[in-house]
């Protein structure tokens, strides 16, 4: 299986949507909490340069982007092929 990670921020609507379109496939993925800032804040604007907003998800290690663009991915049916790894 891939491995999913998620960049995320406390009261998130748009992280909730995209951990719960995770959640209903069946996917672990690893959460990063940037609320308060911190090295993981930096670490995701190195990731995903220009990429200001949360949730940003990343697919072994490919930037997929926000919430929309992980249902989008899915919707056009390349998210499975992606979380098989």
């Amino acid at each position: 299986m891939a491995k999913v990670e998620i960049y995320t921020k406390a009261f998130c609507g748009y992280c909730v949507r995209a951990k719960a379109l995770l959640g209903r496939k069946g996917v672990a993925f690893e959460e990063y909490d940037i609320t308060m800032g911190g090295p993981k804040r930096q670490e995701m604007l190195e990731r995903a340069p220009g990429s200001l907003t949360v949730p940003q998800i990343f697919i072994d290690g490919r930037h997929i982007g926000g919430s929309d663009d992980l249902a989008a991915l899915d919707a056009a049916g390349g998210l499975d092929p992606l979380l098989a790894g």
